[in-house]
């Protein structure tokens, strides 16, 4: 029996080397980075771990930082300090572009599963019309709302830190985005979406990719297991009839039955549930490929007829 995992979208100038021993090694353009990862129960398949550039170590339940392990130790000190522009992410969408860089949280500002929801998005906009309008609640540095903004949509970008906006700005200049494509948004996510709800806004399309805990600007507390349905009940209200809504998470224990009860309060539509994944370019002995799980994922689509 197969899991239930939506197909995997490549990302030029990324690759999924290996995995294994809780910890996965990746390439970013020229740039080979080795990070911890808990889903990778398994053991390693390649011997040249010690190739990484960059290495994350971890210091304590709240971060770590990155380390030159690598032979080129330029290459590693020019990540550290301005990161690496990656452009033609998308075939489909060939001028969207961003810049990795390393944080002292593990990540480097590029999810490459969620390209398998972008891709998702641009598709959405052959039916729904000139300019919908789409809501990236939680929306980090934003690839997946320039992404949009380039197939055509007028987006909001929303996210509690300064630092992730204006590196979504930067990912939409690199991009050639135009000017007035996104609306950024400095503010906590549900706070907004409330706010939204009073205005009668209406989206066509409701990003969420939500952390397991965080804050807002205003110091305001965000919990999965508190802030989700509420988040859920607001847009409801601002999810325009033939709409669709994503919802993804890594990380947080809950299942994919989960997510799909909570959508049913939406009303009519449809939702596709399951999981997201990386494939590593590296195929075992017999041809087989392996997947490293990455989050789990609900695509729901409204009805025309609510």
């Amino acid at each position: 029996m197969e899991p239930a995992v939506f197909p995997c979208t490549p990302l030029r100038g990324h690759e999924l080397l290996d995995s294994g021993a809780g910890r996965k090694l990746e390439r970013f353009g020229a740039l080979v980075i080795d990070r911890p990862d808990p889903q990778a129960l398994w053991r390693p398949r390649r011997s040249k771990w010690d190739d990484a550039d960059l290495v994350f170590v971890r210091e304590s339940d709240r971060g770590g930082r990155f380390e030159s392990r690598g032979t080129n130790a330029r290459r590693a000190a020019a990540a550290l300090e301005e990161g690496v522009v990656l452009e033609g992410l998308l075939d489909s969408i060939p001028s969207l572009a961003c810049r990795v860089r390393p944080t002292p949280f593990k990540h480097v500002g590029l999810f490459p599963e969620q390209a398998a929801n972008w891709e998702y998005v641009r598709r959405a906009r052959e039916r729904l019309g000139e300019r919908p309008e789409l809501l990236n609640l939680f929306g980090y540095t934003g690839v997946a709302s320039v992404a949009a903004a380039l197939a055509g949509y007028r987006v909001t970008h929303v996210d509690a830190s300064k630092t992730s906006v204006a590196w979504c700005r930067e990912n939409a200049e690199l991009s050639g985005a135009p000017a007035d494509a996104i609306r950024f948004v400095c503010e906590d996510a549900l706070t907004f979406a409330s706010r939204e709800v009073r205005r009668e806004r209406r989206y066509a399309g409701v990003l969420l990719d939500p952390p397991h805990y965080g804050r807002g600007p205003k110091g305001q507390k965000w919990t999965l297991e508190e802030g989700l349905a509420p988040l859920l009940e607001a847009t409801d209200r601002l999810l325009e009839p033939g709409g669709f809504c994503i919802l993804s998470t890594y990380a947080v224990g809950y299942s994919p039955l989960a997510f799909q009860n909570l959508f049913e309060d939406l009303g009519p539509g449809r939702c596709d549930v399951g999981e997201l994944a990386l494939v590593e370019s590296h195929a075992a002995a017999d041809g087989g490929e392996r997947r490293l799980p990455c989050g789990f994922c609900a695509r729901y689509e409204r009805s025309l007829e609510v």
